[in-house]
């Protein structure tokens, strides 16, 4: 099946477009661009890196910038999916219900399927699996109780997720972040071609929450 993937950058849209590579034929990854930070259905820091990851997956890359709010973003979607020559989209959704309904009503609109290879799994499970799979992620934003300033632009290994999950017992938070807890940024995948390098970011804090902003970067070759 030929499909489009919705894409941010983040771990979770990554592998998911990593395990639908594997059956279908991805025709071009879709990153949505925008400039609310409050947005309830798409990623936000770091998404201007979206060329980064088509030189890095080797699949042509569409940035699309979004002004609007949360009752634009479906109509928006459907937009730029309608336009798109597909079967259907894949998108790193795991147990977010309106994420889910939302992708599934605008594809039965349209005609087209909605491939969602993470849905319903426990998220401790999925992130375990993101880990072992090889992909390389560091932390970007920072929005819920426990999670500090030392967290922004730290690599993710074992013991942090073992952390993870010891916060998400005490304070209730998503081991994925997919309630917006937390955001990430992969900078390699054994699929990748290549690295993403880090040249030069900077850490914006106001004292409760705070993201990793990525200023420059650069592709580097796998060794």
């Amino acid at each position: 099946m030929k499909l489009a993937a919705l894409c941010s950058g983040g771990k979770d849209s990554i592998f998911a477009l990593w395990l639908a590579m594997k059956e279908h034929e991805i025709e071009k990854i879709i990153f949505v661009l925008p400039q609310r930070e409050d947005s309830w259905m798409f990623h936000h820091p770091n998404v201007h890196l979206y060329e980064l990851f088509s030189k890095c997956i080797g699949i042509p890359v569409e940035g699309l910038g979004f002004t609007g709010g949360k009752r634009e973003e479906i109509p928006f979607l459907e937009k730029i999916l309608k336009k798109a020559d597909v079967e259907g989209i894949v998108s790193g959704v795991i147990s977010s219900k309106f994420q889910k309904n939302n992708l599934d009503e605008v594809c039965r609109k349209l005609r087209k399927s909605h491939i969602a290879p993470l849905w319903n799994r426990e998220p401790e499970e999925v992130l375990r699996e993101e880990l072992r799979s090889g992909i390389s992620f560091i932390i970007t934003g920072v929005f819920a109780e426990g999670l500090g300033k030392e967290w922004l632009g730290k690599k993710v290994g074992e013991d942090e997720v073992r952390k993870f999950l010891e916060l998400s017992k005490k304070y209730g938070i998503n081991p994925c972040g997919e309630g917006g807890e937390y955001e990430t940024l992969v900078l390699d995948a054994p699929f990748f071609k290549f690295r993403i390098k880090i040249d030069e970011a900077e850490i914006l804090w106001d004292g409760l929450r705070g993201v990793y902003l990525v200023k420059k970067a650069e592709l580097e070759e796998k060794k």
